[in-house]
């Protein structure tokens, strides 16, 4: 069978690998390129240096998209693992029902971004509004907690089935001779649980914060960047720079915003996978 897996390897290696090419990697080399030039389509390009990369930065909708997608990165992905580790923890004892409460809390995370977009802002403009006119068309804040609500009830469900898989792996040995020696429920939690579900924590932490960093279609949805484009996310910047802006100009400072809105979700999330990995502990 070794031999076999050996020779036959290339043959079922050639399909992902050149669908990863194809897909991926050649469309990542030509945009890493067209950020260098200024063009209106691909056949046309004129390379222009790094003077895209310098008239991204001078934009000051680029630099507020950037912090405003920080701070929304960064409530969001609390919010959501806090909240999906306490519902994990509630449906991992011994009650009724506990199958039924998964699948509700985990149905959001099958709907579209878009579809869940336009929901919320239903809801939101219909409950709360500002003399008659829709609330998060006028107001940041309402827009920027409309989007940590809309985030945390599509990724919660999510999130609670990786954290229940990792609190189910929990050796119960451990969990009894904690018990035996006179443990409260508290320390059980801080000194067993959560060191033990460290690897769920790294997955579900890395999860939430790049998917944030790359949230489009519901900020697209819910909120389109108003109130005159202070909620707009990096994701959605770079859109409007690309398409909404006219002159080639625009599209080359769009690509390069591309390339360093990559490398951003890169290392961020290099450096979260490094830092949460360190405190893993081996069963």
């Amino acid at each position: 069978m070794e031999k076999a897996l050996k020779r036959y390897f290339p043959i079922f290696v050639l399909p992902t690998l050149a669908a990863f090419i194809i897909g991926f990697l050649i469309p990542f080399v030509q945009g890493l390129y067209l950020s260098f030039c200024r063009f209106t389509t691909v056949g046309n390009a004129q390379v222009v240096g790094i003077g895209n990369y310098l008239k991204a930065f001078a934009d000051s909708t680029f630099t507020y998209s950037f912090w405003f997608t920080v701070l929304f990165a960064a409530v969001s992905t609390v919010v959501i693992n806090v909240l999906a580790f306490l519902v994990a923890l509630l449906l991992t004892r011994a009650i009724k029902g506990t199958n039924v409460f998964r699948t509700i809390f985990f149905m959001p995370n099958l709907i579209g971004g878009i579809v869940l977009g336009y929901i919320w802002q239903i809801l939101i403009n219909c409950v709360l509004s500002l003399a008659g006119k829709p609330l998060l068309a006028l107001n940041t804040a309402a827009g920027y907690w409309g989007l940590i609500i809309l985030m945390a009830w599509q990724q919660i469900g999510y999130m609670m089935i990786i954290y229940i898989a990792g609190l189910q792996s929990v050796p119960g040995d451990l969990l009894e001779a904690a018990q035996i020696d006179g443990a409260t429920s508290w320390q059980t939690l801080w000194k067993i649980k959560i060191p033990m579900v460290m690897s769920s924590i790294t997955i579900c932490v890395f999860l939430t914060l790049t998917n944030s960093f790359k949230l489009f279609d519901q900020n697209l949805a819910l909120t389109k960047g108003e109130p005159s484009h202070t909620t707009e996310m990096l994701a959605y910047n770079i859109y409007n720079t690309f398409y909404a802006r006219s002159g080639p100009q625009w599209k080359g400072i769009g690509q390069a915003k591309a390339v360093i809105f990559f490398v951003l979700v890169v290392a961020i999330g290099l450096i979260q996978l490094r830092a949460t990995r360190s405190r893993e502990v081996q069963q």
